[in-house]
């Protein structure tokens, strides 16, 4: 296939890049175009604008994104003008282009803050809170308006909704998390007895590629690993990676969320937001992306694929 990927330079790009070149032909869309191997092309987002200069491409897949900024210094606009915006220009694009695939990554953000229940599935009524999880919901709301259009040329469009990706070349909350305990330091947080679940780049790629490849059906997906882990399990695993004895402490609850209402005010690396974070249960459903591309489990156990992630912090 011919595909067209934006933000293909980023961290889920590339993976993407490596998983999908060796079959597909690979065009780019970025703010930066630097010469990758398995990307004929990058272009900037201005040639959107020009006709024909685009190569026409089978499917879409849309990464660019303004990632959630945990220290909130980024202002709310500027998450609408990247999430909800781009979102907008590349999908009335992609509905005048050829191509009959579109994929777009939201996030579970859009769906639910937090997760009251057992897990959070598709059917749950979207309640984001705050810019980040809002512009993504504005943004499937728009592609949502235009499901006649996309009908009618029998286009398909996949939302998915990630829980927090991993894998080589991540640069998110994990790897703080691994700074923490490779330093030594005791992790004061093992009072939080939580549950959440992640997706390792490489059960992600294999989800890109069924979507690719077979007769999906059109909607919101949740994209996760099929077991749980909890914070406390990922120091553990980051401890073996290290070789080190883990050092978990289970200080009084209370008493971390006032040292992380400081943390906030203050501007140190634990706040109130980063807490909830590393504590919170948060499990999704990837039940119905299971039954669409017909398996019963997904390729990467979520302890493995964490062990690939951290074997490449080192």
């Amino acid at each position: 296939m011919k595909l067209l990927i934006t933000g293909v330079h980023g961290f889920v790009g590339t993976n993407l890049v490596q998983a999908l070149s060796a079959d597909n032909t690979i065009y780019g869309l970025d703010i930066v175009a630097p010469m990758t191997d398995g990307v004929r092309f990058t272009f900037s987002w201005d040639f959107l604008e020009k006709p024909n200069e685009i190569p026409e491409v089978d499917a879409i897949i849309h990464l660019a994104g303004k990632a959630h900024d945990t220290k909130n210094q980024s202002a709310a606009d500027v998450y609408f003008k990247v999430n909800t915006e781009l979102t907008k220009k590349i999908y009335d694009y992609y509905l005048k282009s050829k191509a009959k695939k579109f994929i777009f990554f939201s996030s579970v953000k859009a769906a639910a803050d937090r997760v009251e229940g057992e897990y959070v599935d598709e059917n749950v009524v979207p309640s984001p809170k705050g810019p980040y999880g809002e512009s993504k919901i504005a943004a499937e709301d728009y592609i949502r308006s235009k499901e006649d259009e996309r009908i009618k040329q029998g286009k398909e469009t996949y939302i998915l909704r990630p829980c927090m990706i991993h894998g080589p070349g991540n640069k998110g909350n994990l790897n703080l998390l691994y700074g923490v305990v490779k330093k030594g330091i005791p992790w004061p947080l093992g009072a939080f007895e939580n549950k959440r679940t992640f997706t390792s780049i490489d059960n992600l790629c294999f989800i890109i590629k069924g979507l690719l490849a077979k007769d999906i059906e059109s909607g919101i997906y949740n994209i996760n690993d099929d077991e749980a882990l909890s914070t406390n399990d990922l120091i553990e695993e980051i401890c073996k990676s290290l070789g080190k004895k883990p050092r978990i402490w289970k200080l009084p609850k209370g008493l971390m969320n006032g040292m992380a209402m400081v943390g906030g005010l203050l501007h140190l690396p634990l706040n109130p937001e980063r807490l909830q974070k590393l504590t919170e249960n948060y499990v999704s459903s990837n039940a119905k992306i299971k039954k669409a591309l017909g398996v019963d489990k997904l390729p990467v156990d979520a302890r493995e694929g964490l062990k690939v992630t951290l074997k490449s912090f080192k």
